[in-house]
């Protein structure tokens, strides 16, 4: 330590508690003075600063315009010693339409816009006050807020607003401090005040009762809510989130294309990036279908188009648009504000609350205000009348006086000095020309005043009207419409409930594309038929897949790496039978490298008796508990463990009584019990289910009930040769033998691609790789011998195969022969 004077004073201290004491100091004065409203208005100090010196300035909405650069000058030289810029950007966004939802600041020039442009240099804008902002500084001079000394002292400013409306729900506000920050959401003006009536009425209401006047944040930029509970939740304890979505339209265009229009955007969020987002993504190709995309905005509103390729469902790209974009976004919601200068998180309620007992306080000044002033002129006016019933006299009082003439007048009428002194300061003209029934008339309006005033001071419920009064008078003159749309999410309601239950065919292609179609899309043909197309798929892709279920079924889908995933039935988009469908890694959350093998519908899960039996290629074999898969997991469930060089390739409900039979690519066919199968968990591999050649495979598993020797087993091939043999012609083996001939393979039949159980009533429907298909009666497919080839059951052009088959139950009336169709 250097030498010091002697008069010097050294005061020796722990630096890191100094450090803390500093840093505490600092860190509230950002709190307090720069980054958090106040409860009472909803204003921070630059804010409120701006105001008020707008108003020094006599810039209210009759008024010409004036630089802004002379209000940014006048808000730093007297209020607000900081950066011009700083005052300048809280301007600006005071007059931004797209920021707040009730701009408090009418600018004239360039503000700024939506695609984040900044506003031009304050020299070139101007602005003056917004007649809402009149409403926060109504009554100013009537004594109803506090004032503090300015910066160097010089001046006064208003330590809070009146605010006639309850500005920090209505615009809210968002500020980030030390350690905490506050973004409150913008709210509807009418639904606002209607709470805010509804609180004064029932203070004792709760903040559902609340949320009944108070639908949920209403954007300046419109836009979609999605989800009313979140909404709750943020309300309820001050913190939360809401989900917003742009607001979308679907349009058809020629040549089968769509495109997607989007008029409004979450708020906040910056259009120019987010059109630069997308195109990113398109050229990156993270999102595919995307033809074209362009900003159409103008005077009028908003137009965002994004063109869609042919054969792309748009639904798809628009949920892929709102995963990877700000189309879709959260908004945070932290309630923080401060109350008695302290930083308060606060629920819905409490901020009614706080601003209720704000504009008791502003009520009750007032009219004491009022009350102070007629009290003074009616002493006045009592004094008026009395000099001029004694007119003749006072005149010659004043005439022979020079400087005793209030005190003479005060001696001679008992008057105050106060009277007097108005008595004469008042022209000898106006005092001969006052009537005195005209002061009588003043009189007893000032006495009324007073009376009111004072019975207003006096009983609370009269304070307590006339706020809801003039709310209700700023309602009606303010009141517009609500922009933000609330709307359910899925988890909130019961959709089903919302849905018809009807029976529908779902289809599934090689690449993973699914739709669904009403059941009756199809017509029933005679064997041999050429069949409509079912959907139009990409060159190399081709339908694997489809079956009848009901609208409100689960659908399991149970990939070639062995995981299970489930929706509902209703959650598959509907298509046109032409259309390709919509991609189902959109529907459940597979991996890139994970394809579809089955999907089986379910009507529950609670049945203990039921259980899932799961084959692999390799033949390999495993029976699991169907409660055993009830999870709505969307990261999906192990349903049976595959090794490297294998994959699963069929799954069928059983309930553990009945027979298996099992068909290879090479027409081998081997039927067993089910008990010969023991149960298992899910996370197992299973045991052998045939003994096979090395170049075998199996391509279907079937369920049959013991005993029942009549049951027709369809095998269909490649090139489409088909026949049905009884399974009484196979006899049970056990698991894991080698099996009997079930087709007759050959060059011109081709290996098995598919075979099945049916009922001689049954309706058929065979799927090629072109996506033609053929709806035709079981009947109708010659019943032939194990050891057989079959007929022809489908024509197919060359290089076309058979890649499924699936059956529905028959309706008579619906039959169409070959040529009819």
């Amino acid at each position: 330590m250097s030498e010091i004077d002697n008069n010097d004073k050294v005061l020796m201290t722990d630096i890191s508690g100094e450090m803390r004491k500093s840093y505490l100091d600092y860190a509230m004065t950002v709190i307090v003075s720069r980054a958090l409203p106040d409860v009472r208005d909803g204003l921070k100090p630059v804010h409120r600063r701006i105001l008020y010196s707008a108003s020094d300035l006599g810039l209210s909405p009759d008024k010409p315009h004036k630089k802004s650069a002379r209000i940014v000058g006048d808000v730093l030289g007297k209020y607000h010693p900081h950066g011009d810029t700083a005052v300048y950007d809280a301007m600006v966004r005071l007059a931004q339409d797209f920021s707040m939802r009730y701009p408090l600041i009418d600018g004239h020039g360039n503000f700024g816009s939506v695609d984040g442009d900044g506003a031009a240099a304050m020299r070139y804008t101007e602005a003056r006050m917004s007649k809402m902002a009149m409403e926060l500084l109504k009554d100013f001079g009537k004594d109803t807020v506090d004032f503090r000394p300015n910066f160097d002292e010089t001046l006064k400013e208003p330590v809070v607003l009146p605010s006639r409306f309850p500005n920090l729900l209505v615009n809210g506000s968002s500020g980030i401090a030390v350690g905490m920050a506050s973004s409150i959401p913008p709210q509807n003006l009418g639904e606002v005040i209607n709470g805010t009536i509804a609180y004064i009425d029932n203070p004792d209401i709760d903040i559902p009762g609340l949320m009944k006047y108070i639908k949920g944040p209403d954007f300046p930029t419109g836009s979609i809510i999605v989800g009313r509970e979140n909404i709750k939740n943020a309300y309820m304890t001050g913190r939360g989130f809401v989900k917003v979505k742009s607001r979308v339209e679907i349009e058809e265009i020629k040549n089968n294309k769509s495109r997607i229009i989007v008029s409004e955007i979450p708020y906040q969020v910056n259009k120019a990036r987010l059109i630069e987002k997308i195109a990113e993504l398109v050229k990156d190709k993270r999102i595919e279908g995307i033809s074209d995309l362009r900003d159409e905005s103008d005077r009028k509103g908003m137009r965002i188009v994004v063109e869609i390729k042919r054969d792309y469902n748009p639904n798809v790209v628009l949920n892929n648009l709102y995963k990877h974009t700000q189309l879709q976004d959260n908004f945070s919601i932290i309630m923080i504000a401060l109350v008695n200068n302290e930083p308060k998180v606060l629920n819905l309620k409490e901020m009614i609350h706080y601003y209720v007992l704000h504009q008791r306080e502003i009520i009750v000044r007032r009219t004491q205000y009022d009350l102070n002033k007629a009290e003074a002129r009616a002493h006045i006016v009592e004094g008026l009348r009395i000099a001029i019933d004694n007119i003749d006299e006072v005149i010659r009082i004043i005439r022979s006086s020079y400087d005793d003439a209030e005190m003479r007048l005060m001696e001679r009428f008992n008057l105050s000095e106060i009277q007097a002194r108005a008595i004469i300061d008042m022209r000898l003209r106006r005092l001969q020309g006052l009537e005195s029934e005209k002061l009588d008339l003043e009189y007893e309006e000032l006495i009324k005043m007073i009376n009111k005033f004072k019975e207003i001071l006096s009983n609370q419920f009269l304070v307590d009207q006339i706020i809801k009064d003039e709310l209700k008078e700023i309602k009606n003159t303010y009141y517009d419409e609500r922009r933000t749309e609330i709307i359910h999410d899925e988890g909130e309601i019961n959709v089903e409930d919302l849905i018809e239950e009807e029976n529908v065919a779902i289809t599934l292609t090689n690449y993973g594309y699914i739709k669904r179609l009403p059941e009756d899309t199809y017509k029933a043909q005679k064997r041999g038929g050429k069949g409509i197309t079912a959907l139009t798929t990409r060159e190399e892709d081709f339908v694997k897949d489809l079956f009848i279920t009901s609208t409100h079924d689960y659908l399991m889908f149970l990939t070639n790496k062995g995981k299970v995933y489930r929706i509902k039935a209703y959650e598959v988009p509907e298509a046109r039978r032409q259309a390709k469908g919509t991609a189902a890694i959109n529907l459940i959350n597979i991996d890139s490298d994970e394809k579809i093998r089955a999907i089986i519908p379910i009507r529950d899960f609670n049945n203990e008796e039921e259980y899932l039996i799961l084959a692999t290629k390799k033949g390999i074999i495993k029976k699991t508990k169907l409660s055993d898969f009830d999870t709505s997991r969307k990261s999906g469930l192990v349903a049976i463990k595959i090794a490297e060089d294998d994959e699963l390739i069929s799954v069928n409900r059983t309930d553990g009584t009945k027979d298996i039979f099992i068909v290879t690519k090479n027409g081998k066919g081997i039927k067993f019990s089910e008990s010969d199968v023991r149960e298992t968990g899910r996370n197992t591999m299973g045991v052998k289910a045939i003994t096979k050649s090395e170049d075998d495979e199996l391509v279907a598993m079937s369920i049959l009930t013991k005993d029942d020797e009549d049951k027709l087993i369809l095998t269909i091939t490649e090139n489409g040769y088909s026949k049905i043999t009884l399974s009484k012609e196979y006899r049970c083996q056990n698991r894991g033998g080698r099996g009997m001939k079930a087709h007759t393979i050959n060059e011109k039949t081709g290996n098995i691609a598919g075979s099945l159980i049916v009922n001689k009533d049954d309706d058929l429907m065979i799927l090629s790789s072109s996506g033609s298909i053929i709806r035709m009666h079981s009947s109708n497919i010659s019943r032939m011998g194990r050891d057989t080839q079959g007929v022809k059951a489908m024509r197919l052009n060359e290089g076309n195969k058979v890649v499924s088959i699936a059956k529905i139950i028959a309706d008579e009336d619906e039959i169409q022969t070959e040529e009819e169709y």
